[in-house]
């Protein structure tokens, strides 16, 4: 990579902020990597002291029952340059990779896996990429290492599935390893599984999101922690990203779409039970549809009143903690401390608010 070439972008400060912040955060979580974690550290702090820039490595221990927090707390005595975050127990994958992500100072940040099957070479690669003026750079295993049928094709079909679905089309949603431009992460909060659908999140938010090929290698020691079973997990992430991107601030039209046909259904099965009895002289009690449609006719209500209920959650969710709905870009001649439209006094000049800018808090680090 060339520095000189990355100094001049902004998401590489030649020199620390007034605060002494690095300029590049690496977050890797880890379970039961006693094996690898050493060479893992190794490997990656000496692709990282050839960029030339200032960085820490945040190892994040996902609750390891072997060996891995001792080996962790040698190489942090060792560099001051490697920060340890021990979990009180196993979280996830997703949750180890948050607890980085909180703690990381650098205005990027670059995620991996902690087994040793990503290369800490493409690296320098990923924050080239990144200084093209992209906002999150994906990895592509594209010669993967992995058994075929276990792990392979389950991941393509789930790769095809998560991209059709999301809009957002990549070969590898489920590659760890990834850059990202601090922004990027900024307020958002990941659960379950959902760490692989972050390049998802950071495109409905308006993010430039790239992918590009990089190593992947056999797992040397220790064994994979995923099995067939996160196919299932996958698909009900899906289902809740989906929703979350398209109608996490307007329930009412899923809901009350459902409630709506389920309505109009139950007129219809009705006027059809209507024509049986008139016309071939059928009665109600011979037929369910009068059943049916009356049990339509009620679950496309309750769906409508559901949807209301989301709508109130929803402006509570919102209005109680000052969110906005919206995330800006940059403005031009705006004064960030004026009176805003829709937020009420509390912004006004003079006045306290406990969000500057209207915006929710960034997480304390």
């Amino acid at each position: 990579m060339n520095c000189s070439a990355a100094s001049e972008h902004p998401a590489f400060p030649s020199v620390l902020d007034s605060g002494g912040d690095p300029a590049l955060s690496i977050v890797v979580p880890l379970f039961d990597e006693e094996e690898n974690v050493a060479r893992l550290c190794q490997q990656t702090i000496s692709v990282l002291e050839k960029l030339g820039r200032t960085f820490e490595f945040i190892l994040v221990n996902d609750g390891s029952k072997d060996g891995t927090a001792r080996v962790l707390a040698a190489l942090a005595a060792a560099d001051v340059r490697i920060k340890v975050v021990n979990l009180r127990r196993n979280y996830g994958q997703t949750a180890a990779m948050m607890a980085g992500f909180d703690v990381a100072r650098g205005q990027v940040i670059v995620a991996m896996d902690g087994d040793l099957q990503n290369d800490p070479g493409d690296i320098p690669v990923l924050l080239a990429k990144l200084d093209e003026g992209f906002d999150l750079v994906s990895g592509w295993r594209k010669d993967r290492q992995d058994d075929r049928l276990r792990r392979i094709l389950p991941s393509r079909l789930a790769n095809r599935l998560i991209s059709f679905i999301s809009g957002v089309r990549l070969h590898d949603h489920g590659c760890s390893l990834k850059a990202y431009r601090r922004d990027v992460l900024e307020g958002l909060r990941l659960y379950g599984e959902m760490h692989r659908f972050m390049p998802i999140y950071a495109s409905w938010q308006g993010a430039r999101v790239a992918e590009i090929v990089v190593h992947h290698r056999r797992r040397e020691f220790g064994r994979s922690k995923y099995g067939l079973e996160r196919i299932v997990k996958v698909i009900l992430d899906l289902i809740v990203v989906k929703f979350l991107g398209d109608y996490s601030t307007k329930p009412i039209y899923l809901f009350g779409m459902t409630g709506v046909l389920g309505i109009s259904f139950s007129f219809a099965v009705f006027f059809y039970a209507t024509y049986l009895k008139v016309v071939n002289n059928v009665s109600y009690i011979l037929t369910p549809l009068p059943l049916i449609s009356i049990f339509s006719f009620m679950m496309g209500v309750m769906f409508i009143l559901l949807g209301l209920l989301a709508e109130l959650l929803v402006r509570i969710y919102y209005e109680s903690q000052n969110k906005p709905t919206y995330r800006t870009g940059s403005t031009i001649n705006i004064d960030q401390d004026g009176v805003r439209l829709g937020s009420g006094p509390r912004n006004r000049p003079g006045m306290a608010d406990p969000s500057p800018g209207g915006a929710s808090p960034a997480p304390d680090r």
